[in-house]
């Protein structure tokens, strides 16, 4: 099994949200202090839904910014805070601040920095997924000694469709090509799947978000049996931090 390197001491962490349920807000947050085996008082948050957005100078000061899922929100719809967070996220990425998109982070950064993001329930994942190394991956420095293929939990009905010129595609799968992806020369990564949760966080994160992914009278069951380990997806986010941060 990897062992997760330790995350860098005394380093800060600005997790940006996009919530519009307490429970999915508080539970995200301990998701990335479990994953990282933060102290509370390291992580900071703020829910872009509810919170004014903060300056790129606030921002750039965190030692990582991630911006994270979105279980009621979609990154090809527009919202208040879409052009606004899209403009903090090109300009956070521009300054070379360590940048890590999760899920609808990848998304949105896909859209922010000129590419596209489409509704495509066709090709979900629900569950426990292979992603496969591209080339570019293979030799990317986050993926050093990371085997070609590895298991991710994901849980999407949208992908990005359209790349910019500036993102390198990193993994991939079947269903959805932009797994993971990287903004050419810089610390600003996107990860489709959800690797700051474990097996139990999945399940009680999709328990929340039950009718939009889940069928059947027994959700709970069902997505029991999509899961599996993911022990490389388990130490992406350490690693990043200790490359980057």
């Amino acid at each position: 099994m990897p062992r997760p390197p330790a995350f860098p001491a005394r380093a800060r962490v600005l997790l940006l949200q996009v919530r519009d349920q307490r429970a999915a807000e508080l539970h995200e947050q301990q998701c990335f202090l479990d994953r990282l085996g933060l102290a509370p008082e390291r992580l900071s948050s703020l829910n872009v839904v509810e919170q004014a957005m903060p300056s790129a100078d606030a921002v750039a000061a965190a030692d990582l910014v991630v911006l994270g899922g979105a279980g009621a929100h979609s990154a090809y719809l527009d919202y208040p805070f879409t052009e606004p967070l899209a403009e903090l996220v090109r300009e956070v990425i521009e300054r070379g601040r360590p940048f890590f998109g999760a899920c609808f982070g990848h998304q949105f950064m896909g859209r922010a920095l000129g590419g596209s993001v489409a509704h495509d329930p066709a090709n979900e994942e629900i569950g426990t997924f292979d992603v496969e190394l591209t080339p570019a991956g293979i030799v990317d420095p986050l993926f050093r000694g990371v085997p070609s293929r590895f298991a991710v939990h994901l849980g999407h009905h949208d992908r990005i469709d359209r790349m910019p010129a500036n993102l390198v595609t990193l993994a991939s799968s079947p269903r959805c090509t932009q797994q993971v992806v990287r903004v050419a020369g810089k610390p600003a990564y996107g990860a489709q799947f959800h690797c700051e949760m474990t097996e139990q966080h999945m399940r009680e994160r999709v328990l929340m978000y039950a009718s939009d992914y889940m069928s059947g009278d027994d959700p709970l069951a069902e997505l029991a049996r999509r899961l599996k380990p993911t022990p490389w997806a388990d130490v992406l986010l350490a690693r990043f931090a200790a490359e980057f941060v």
